[in-house]
This record gives C-alpha cells, sequence and structure tokens, in this order.
C-alpha cells in the first residue's frame, strides 16, 4: 500500500543519517538490477544494513498513532572513554531510544571497565532501577559438573547439596545422554555415579563431597578450584539440539512396500453403513497392488497385508478384522481421524522398526525421571514446567514419543504395562500443560484430559482412556459423558484384569491436589505405589477429627469410590497407609462402638503444581 508506505516512511525517516540509508537502499536495489518500489523499499528496511561503520538491525516501523522516536546523538568511541560523556548519560540516552521507537532490544549499555571508571552501582530510568554489579576476585568463575544417572541416590544427594549450597551447576545424566558414558569413563577411570568436576579438575564422587564437607575446607576448596575461569579441557555442558547416533533404530524392512501402496492404491472417501468413511480402500484394492508389486499369488498377498496391520501401518476402518480380502475397508494410520489430535504425531508416521516394548518403557522412565530431578523440588512436589519447556531432556522425550506410534504394547507383561501406562499418563500431563495449558471449568478441565492425546500401539490414548480403559479395566470414568473403549476391542484386551485401587496415587494431573508427580519401573511398581499411597495420605490426603467422628479425605475417593468398595472397608484399607497415630484413630473409630463415622470430602485445588 503506497499510502500506508509513505506514512510508515515519515515516520521513519525524520534525520539526514535515515535518510542516507533509505537512499543507500535504492541505490542498490538499482545496482542489482531490482526496481525500488514502495514494497521493495519496505522489504529492506527490514535488513541489517550498515551505516557508516556501524551497524543498524532489523528497522521496525513504528505505528503511526506513537511518538516519532528521536535517535540517539552520535557519540565516537574516544568520547566514550571521557568523562565528557559518561556510560551513564548513553544508558539514559539509548534507552530513551529504545523506549521510544518501541523495540525490544538487548544491547551492551557499558563495558566492565567503563562502570568500574565510573562507579556507577545504582541509576534511575523512568522508574526503571537499574543497579551494576562487578565481579571481584573472589566470585566464582569456573563451573561445577558432574555425571549421574536417574533414580540415583547418591546423585540426588549431590544434586541436593550444590541446591542447598546456592551453586550453579551442569548435570550430565549418562542415562540420557548415552554418548557421555564413555566419556565419563575416559576421564576418571571409574564408571559409577556421581562424578563431580570442578572446572577440568576430577574431584571424585559423593565420599569425597562428604569427606571435604566435614573437614570444614568445602569453601577454601571451591574457592580454590572456581576462582580460574573454566578451560576448553573441562566436561562442555550438555548441548540443545544434538541427538546421539543410535545404531538400533533401523528403516522397516516393509516401508519400500508401504511406499509403492502409498503412491498406487485409490485412497478415498466412501459410504459404508450409512456413513461417509474417509481416506480409505479395500482389501482386493490393496491385495492387486501387492500380486502386481511382488508377482505373488493372492494367498501370499493377504498374509503379506496381514502383517501390514499387525504392525500397525493399516487398520480396518471399523476394526472388524485385522485384514481381509474383498470389500473389507481399511486406512493407513497417517489417515486415521483421531490422528490430528495425537501431539505425538509430527506431520507422518514414524517408519522405522518399532523398537523392543520394555525397552521404549526403560528409556521413558529414565529421561522422564532425569526431568522430575533436574526440574522439580527435592519432594517433587512443585515442578518448573518453563525449565522443562526449554531442555534437551524434553526435546529428547518428544522424540522419543513418536517412537510409540506403532509400538507392540502386547509383549508387555502386567507390571511392565502398568508400569509403561503409569509413567505415559505422567509424561502427557507435563507435555499436555506445556503445550496446552490448562483452563478454569469443568468443561474445559474435561477436555484437557479427553482432548490431548497420543497415538501408541497404532491407536489414540487420551489421559482419560489410560485412566479408565487401561489402568482401571473399562470402568466408569469420573465424567459420565466419556464412552470408554472408542476404539474398538484392541483397547480393552490391553486394559488391566485386575483393578489395583493404589494406581490412582501414581497418577499426578498436574495440580496441588493431585499425588506427587513421580515415575515407576516394571521390577517394583507394587512396591512404588504402595510407597505413593503413603506419602498421598500422610501429607494432607487424610485428616482425622476425633471428638466430632469426622474424617476428611481426598476428592479423589469421591471420584472413584468404586475402586476403593464401602466406606467402612475403604478406611480400614487405607489404616494401611497411614502413620501409627491416625491408624489408632481410625481404629478407635471403627471398633468403639458409639456410631458411625462421617466423611467428608475435602475441596480440590486445580491450581498447577508449579
Amino acid at each position: 500500500n503506497p499510502r500506508k508506505h509513505e506514512k510508515v516512511t515519515n515516520g521513519i525517516i525524520e534525520n539526514e543519517e535515515f535518510k542516507n540509508c533509505t537512499e543507500s537502499n535504492s541505490k542498490w536495489s538499482r545496482d542489482h538490477g531490482h526496481p525500488a518500489t514502495p514494497s521493495e523499499s519496505l522489504r529492506t528496511q527490514m535488513e541489517e544494513i550498515s551505516i557508516e561503520g556501524r551497524r543498524l538491525e532489523k528497522i521496525l516501523p513504528p505505528h503511526p498513532q506513537l511518538p516519532k522516536p528521536e535517535p540517539p546523538p552520535r557519540v565516537s568511541s574516544e568520547e566514550l572513554t571521557t568523562k565528557s560523556y559518561s556510560p551513564e548519560k548513553f544508558t539514559v540516552d539509548m534507552m530513551k531510544f529504545i523506549r521510544q521507537s518501541g523495540n525490544a532490544i538487548s544491547k551492551r549499555l557499558s563495558s566492565k571497565a567503563d562502570l568500574a571508571e565510573s562507579d556507577v552501582t545504582e541509576f534511575e530510568i523512568s522508574g526503571v532501577k537499574v543497579l551494576a554489579k562487578l565481579k571481584t576476585e573472589e566470585e566464582f568463575r569456573g563451573r561445577i559438573t558432574f555425571f549421574s544417572r536417574s533414580n540415583c541416590r547418591d546423585s540426588t544427594a549431590v544434586r541436593s547439596f550444590f541446591r542447598e549450597r546456592g551453586f550453579d551447576f551442569s548435570e550430565i545424566n549418562i542415562d540420557v545422554y548415552t554418548e557421555r558414558a564413555k566419556e565419563m569413563i575416559e576421564r576418571t577411570g571409574d564408571s559409577q555415579v556421581p562424578q563431580i568436576f570442578f572446572n577440568e579438575k576430577h574431584f571424585g564422587g559423593l565420599m569425597a563431597l562428604n569427606s571435604l564437607r566435614n573437614s570444614g575446607e568445602f569453601d577454601r576448596r571451591v574457592k580454590e578450584f572456581l576462582t580460574e575461569k573454566c578451560s576448553g579441557d573441562a566436561p562442555s555442558p550438555v548441548m540443545y539440539g544434538f541427538d546421539e547416533e543410535n545404531k538400533d533404530v533401523v528403516v522397516d524392512e516393509m516401508m519400500r512396500f508401504v511406499r509403492v501402496l502409498r503412491q498406487k492404491l485409490p485412497i478415498k472417501d466412501r459410504l459404508l453403513k450409512m456413513k461417509i468413511v474417509k481416506n480409505c480402500f479395500s482389501g482386493a484394492e490393496m491385495i492387486e497392488i501387492l500380486i502386481d508389486h511382488l508377482d505373488c499369488g493372492r494367498k501370499k498377498a493377504v498374509q503379506f497385508g496381514k502383517r501390514l496391520a499387525k504392525k500397525n501401518f493399516i487398520h480396518h476402518v471399523f476394526g472388524e478384522n485385522d485384514f481381509e480380502d474383498g470389500n473389507h475397508y481399511y486406512r493407513f494410520l497417517e489417515h486415521e481421524p483421531f490422528i490430528s489430535k495425537c501431539y505425538n504425531f509430527r506431520g507422518s508416521t514414524n517408519d522405522m522398526e518399532p523398537q523392543n516394548a520394555a525397552m521404549v518403557g526403560q528409556k521413558l522412565f529414565k529421561i522422564m525421571t532425569a526431568i522430575l530431578e533436574s526440574y522439580s523440588s527435592d519432594d517433587h512436589s512443585l515442578v518448573d514446567y518453563m525449565r522443562i519447556s526449554q531442555s534437551e531432556e524434553f526435546r529428547r522425550y518428544l522424540n522419543l514419543a513418536q517412537d510409540l506410534q506403532r509400538l507392540k504394547l502386547q509383549e508387555l507383561s502386567t507390571d511392565e504395562k502398568l508400569a509403561f501406562f503409569l509413567n505415559l499418563y505422567n509424561a502427557m500431563v507435563i507435555h499436555a500443560l506445556i503445550r496446552i495449558g490448562r483452563s478454569d471449568g469443568m468443561i474445559a478441565r474435561r477436555s484437557f484430559f479427553t482432548d490431548f492425546q497420543y497415538v501408541v500401539g497404532g491407536y489414540s490414548y487420551s489421559l482419560s482412556s489410560i485412566r479408565n480403559d487401561i489402568l482401571r479395566g473399562g470402568r466408569k470414568p469420573s465424567y459420565p459423558f466419556i464412552k470408554p473403549f472408542m476404539n474398538g476391542n484392541t483397547r480393552h484386551e490391553l486394559g488391566l484384569q485386575k483393578l489395583n485401587p493404589l494406581v490412582h496415587f501414581g497418577l499426578c494431573d498436574g495440580t496441588k491436589s493431585s499425588p506427587v508427580l513421580r515415575f515407576f519401573t516394571p521390577q517394583g511398581v507394587e512396591a512404588e505405589l504402595k510407597r505413593a499411597a503413603r506419602e498421598f495420605f500422610q501429607n494432607g490426603g487424610i485428616e482425622v477429627f476425633f471428638p466430632r467422628r469426622v474424617v476428611h479425605l481426598s476428592r479423589i475417593i469421591k471420584w472413584y469410590k468404586e475402586d476403593f468398595s464401602e466406606e467402612k472397608k475403604m478406611l480400614k484399607w487405607i489404616m494401611s497407609y497411614v502413620d501409627a497415630n491416625k491408624a489408632g484413630l481410625l481404629t478407635h473409630l471403627l471398633g468403639d462402638g458409639r456410631g458411625s463415622v462421617n466423611i467428608v470430602y475435602q475441596d480440590y485445588d486445580w491450581s498447577i503444581n508449579s
């Protein structure tokens, strides 16, 4: 719009310096054969421009209703070093220009030497208080690094010690960054963790740290190690965006046939059972293409189709069978209606050979435990979701989540399945809070638990379906309008046959009233769930008011009361997970014969546990 451009230009070209800038752009356009049109001129203003040896970055046109910005006076480098133009005056002028133009540009306002000469420690800028603090020789310029593992007691002790002392440190979890394990062994000659480094100097493990702390020499030795700047020989911190090479992951052997089918099959919408079924093809159409491509008989082509279905490349549109010849209709996984709601689907399916489900479950436990230990409080009751979202560990988790798409969940044992879905639920809650957040209101909360989904083993799973369809074996959800087993019988087959009410204390909904966030191992999942229930009830999940014969219970018990049997038996069951004092009070209330015990359910705090 030339008229709009004219306003923008008038808003920018207010002095000789900016006019020269525009004229140089026009000259450059003519020299390189580009027309100096208004739109082209505006586009060039958004690029980096050199003005008399100085660099002006990304000139943004101000809104026409805003005051016209005034650039700061030109100051030479010689003037900056003299007292005639102090760093304070330069700072004020520069901040005034940035404030007027509306650009959120962070610049170094003065060097350390400038501040040292002027002795400026505090000054005011239009209501903004700026403090300048100079590093002294005693401040730490080095780096503390330690190698750790997930769910390691010694690593937790080292981490807690540095946090209590207020030290910044770089942690390298070799369960997440497996390629760094070899580096640790080469540097220390030991495969045990933790291994602590002050700059490039190997300090030792937890025993060395405790010995130094008990001797009272810790502060002196730390100053001795860290007053020097960290050299390039120190263990490098974790870098964002660099994946290790995984030699175990290969392209699925059937992908070359799947590519042919995707290109040749007549995928289209069809009318089936009075419904419009989108993006599907018939079994007969697929058989004909396979016969032609494989140069085989019809029977072998059908067997090949069954193999594709077993690997979750294709599914029957109504879940009626794996694969059959004739007028049975199927669709590819990427064409399923639910796929757009699955947040571990990034535009295309994972075409790599599905990894062993137990191995993927182990990776899930290790990486999520590393996230929990690094970005939560010591008791894990508060979680820093912002730091998680910016972490390399979370980026690697998102990559791992793609490996779930065609996973063979039927390979898992009962305990492996229980631990896998408990961990997946808690990981999905973290992802959901980061990705979509949580709104107030019953409908918004219900949407949080039903609409945020993953594709796992070829089928979609929401938070609600994992809790109710898998962990509770298909029992009625707390939200009555949610139908279980919406995707056919496959999910029902994966549901746990025996209900374990302890699962409710292993699931964290990301709220302050839900159980504390944790992750589980297949070999210890039952004991770990009992520990989770014990901590939940001992930290406010139950309160006993003996004189009034009233027991306050978490509202989670009310929502899933059918999982805990009738009230008297439920209180006896809870007695196994409370401290001796509360257990004694409950025993007296239930056995004194003086009347019934009144149960009141606590209000649920839906605020996020951050």
